[in-house]
């Protein structure tokens, strides 16, 4: 029966458009600048490199258009392999085969659900073999080119021996932030740490353009070479000269102005992630059936996304439940190493994210959220458990 006190639906994500988004868009209608020329696209990118403290930033039309061209500026070619997370969103790993590359599945950690870390550097320690241009893996033969770590609905992975081995190894990190845009790792801009940072701004994220991404590097050559690619490879202003396969991956104007006004709000979007985080946190403490995932000391979360884990018996009936009272959850991905496409795949020792996947859901999370929802949603979870 549902709750008399809530009759509309409390969906999972929705756009917080409050600033001067009708404005800058009204003037790029105005002015008929809607296409991938146009001011609106220099200045996005200027404002988004200037927060993360970044050299250079290119704005594409996705989140997935701007990993898969990090991959190709990067040099991965075809027979490569690439580690990526088998707890990710499906992007992260078909950008890998975009490239005619082999993904190399890796497990999660149980408390951030980012990649386990230790696990892909016991697997470059001891499944591959160092040679003067890298590590080869020793049971396919073929290059370790790049990893793919993941900063799951917002919570930064623990990089620094990443960082280490991949420096030693010519390996190159595509740092997926496309969920954490605000997120720090030990006072760093997530984004910022590796050789390439990837964003989105889809509907869902922090901040939207209605869809959109941006790649993100201190490299000036990567970022003339991801740029040149993204305009489909064009070397002449005014004749049709192309002296490489490109793509036609290059963000609006009149996406980039929602960007630009979303930009201007982002502080405040991030107080109202973290205030709500932790008002269900404190609301489902006395719960012990309930963690509320959270973040680790060196971590600064955006909380994109508000996870609890669950024991994994309870996992769909609550869902059910909580479906019933209008309130919008969402499962977490399945496993990528587990879906048919990705089957044939090398995972290596994969033991905690089934259990994570059993165990996880996602609860509303829009910046918007009222306190009321908050504690509607957060009745509800202890009167399932009652």
């Amino acid at each position: 029966m549902l709750d008399p006190d809530h009759k509309n639906t409390i969906p999972l994500s929705t756009p917080f458009i409050n600033g001067n988004e009708w404005q800058y868009l009204k003037e790029c209608l105005d002015t008929g600048w809607v296409s991938s020329a146009g001011s609106y696209v220099t200045r996005f990118e200027e404002t988004v490199a200037a927060y993360l403290g970044v050299r250079h930033a290119v704005a594409t039309v996705s989140g997935t258009a701007a990993l898969h061209v990090s991959l190709a500026a990067a040099g991965v070619q075809a027979n490569d392999e690439v580690v990526v997370p088998t707890l990710t969103f499906v992007a992260s790993v078909n950008v890998v085969r975009y490239c005619n590359a082999f993904p190399v599945f890796m497990d999660c950690d149980p408390d951030t659900l980012c990649v386990d870390v230790e696990k892909i550097i016991a697997f470059l320690e001891n499944n591959c073999d160092r040679s003067e241009n890298g590590l080869y893996n020793k049971k396919s033969g073929r290059r370790i080119k790049a990893i793919i770590p993941v900063h799951i609905f917002g919570h930064p992975v623990d990089l620094d021996n990443l960082i280490n081995i991949c420096n030693r190894s010519h390996i190159d990190i595509i740092e997926d932030a496309t969920e954490s845009l605000g997120s720090e790792y030990k006072g760093s801009k997530t984004g910022t740490l590796g050789r390439i940072g990837c964003l989105s701004f889809n509907g869902n994220k922090i901040i939207t353009t209605g869809g959109g991404g941006m790649v993100v590097t201190n490299d000036k050559s990567l970022a003339d070479r991801m740029r040149h690619l993204t305009t489909q490879a064009r070397t002449d202003a005014f004749e049709y000269d192309h002296d490489l396969v490109g793509y036609n991956y290059r963000l609006p104007n009149i996406n980039a102005a929602l960007g630009v006004a979303q930009m201007e709000q982002l502080d405040s979007f991030l107080t109202n992630k973290r205030k709500n985080a932790q008002l269900y946190r404190e609301l489902l403490s006395g719960l012990d059936a309930v963690e509320f995932l959270f973040e680790k000391p060196w971590a600064s979360n955006n909380f994109w996304f508000y996870t609890i884990k669950v024991p994994g018996r309870d996992r769909n009936p609550l869902m059910d439940y909580l479906l019933s009272q209008n309130i919008q959850v969402r499962p977490i991905w399945k496993l990528i190493h587990t879906l048919p496409l990705y089957r044939e795949y090398e995972a290596y020792s994969i033991d905690q994210a089934e259990e994570v996947y059993a165990r996880c859901i996602n609860l509303p999370c829009s910046v918007n959220l009222k306190t009321k929802d908050i504690e509607y949603i957060s009745k509800h979870i202890t009167k399932y458990f009652e």
